[in-house]
């Protein structure tokens, strides 16, 4: 195998990823749905799943599937209500036994997150041996199991903990980097879809092999700016750092409804609770921003959006309702009716400040939420 300076000087990175983490909680909490198929989230014509059981998941059942489509290929499936106080809580436990053996923690969501143990609190040399360790505290003091991938960068870390789940680990040294990537499917890599993997399929990339013989610059011409990137990954070359201070440029939340709302009035009653909540979270962490964007989904589909920037920041309850009113107001004619409403308001004043943060509601019979993570 021919040398490579990529693995002259690396990094130790961890990925951990949390197994069917809304899912096992509510099971770890509720005996009763333990071995049974569950959904977190809505059922029916308008519900979505938020995380699904591996139970489930062998019908094919994923997360952001439509309750309907769920339930029509797990007919015993359970719908279980979102309990984020729950989640939060357990997310903090997992955050405090990494924070443990490194200050590098780079939470991508409530359920994973990257750490760099290269140099760590508990002088172990060995990154394989962190994971073992982590792991095996996150289940003795969660009764969660987490899976785990371990490399030395951030992409390789991220696609081995996919490999052995659940419950399982995988280690990609840097000797076995390049030939690992050479036999893996493209529609494993990250960064590359469902559509660009079939599309690669059908010149002949089945691999990343097939990828590598390919020059940056025949990449670039059939793939546009994503061929430099899938240039560098098939050859390790991913330079990130661990980021503990990932930068979180907006604050948001959306919902999807029951039924369509069609009546103007209607919406912009259901645009209130959401308005507070992003409020809300502003003015708790004291992080203002100036651009209110409003997100409009219509019953086919169609994802409609506008944006209105201030020149200072927003910090009033009523500026921000009334901006995100007159965003509604402004786009009435280019729909009928939505499914989905949302805001967003980015230009913080401290972007990154603070942890990520996760907005919410509460599932009910009748709606379902799609929590906005950090950027």
């Amino acid at each position: 195998m021919a040398s490579n300076p990529t693995y002259l000087l690396y990094r130790k990175i961890i990925h951990i990823d949390m197994d069917a983490f809304f899912a096992s909680i509510e099971q770890r909490d509720n005996p009763e749905l333990r071995g049974k198929p569950i959904a977190v989230g809505g059922g029916g014509t308008r519900g979505v799943v938020a995380s699904a059981s591996y139970e489930a998941r062998r019908y094919g059942v994923r997360s952001a599937m439509p309750g309907m489509t769920a339930q029509r290929l797990c007919p015993n499936i359970i719908f279980v209500r979102g309990r984020f106080p729950a989640y939060q809580e357990a997310s903090r436990q997992i955050r405090d036994i990494f924070l443990d053996y490194t200050d590098l923690v780079e939470p991508l969501s409530l359920d994973e997150a990257f750490l760099d143990v290269t140099e760590n609190k508990k002088s172990i040399n060995s990154a394989m041996q962190i994971a073992i360790d982590i792991r095996r505290r996150i289940e003795a003091e969660t009764g969660l199991t987490a899976s785990a991938g371990v490399s030395f960068n951030k992409f390789l870390a991220k696609v081995a903990s996919d490999i052995n789940k659940p419950n399982g680990m995988k280690t990609i040294l840097p000797e076995e980097a390049l030939d690992f990537l050479a036999k893996l499917p493209v529609e494993k890599f990250l960064g590359i879809g469902k559509v660009t993997a079939e599309r690669m399929k059908k010149m002949g990339i089945r691999t990343g092999g097939d990828l590598r013989n390919l020059t940056e610059i025949e990449l670039s011409q059939r793939f546009g700016k994503s061929g430099r990137y899938y240039y560098r990954i098939v050859r390790a070359e991913d330079h990130r750092p661990v980021n503990p201070h990932r930068i979180r440029k907006s604050i948001g939340a959306e919902r999807t409804f029951f039924e369509d709302v069609s009546d103007t009035a209607e919406m912009k009653e259901r645009l209130v609770p959401i308005i507070e909540t992003v409020f809300d979270h502003m003015a708790k962490h004291d992080n203002f921003g100036r651009t209110v964007t409003l997100k409009m989904k219509t019953p086919e589909f169609k994802i409609i959006s506008r944006s209105r920037s201030f020149g200072g920041e927003i910090r009033s309850l009523e500026a921000l309702q009334q901006a995100t009113f007159e965003l509604l107001d402004g786009s009435r004619e280019e729909f009928e009716a939505v499914r989905l409403l949302g805001i967003s308001v980015s230009n913080l004043e401290r972007e990154g400040a603070g942890e990520g943060m996760q907005l919410e509601f509460d599932f009910d019979e009748n709606e379902s939420i799609k929590p906005k993570l950090p950027d």
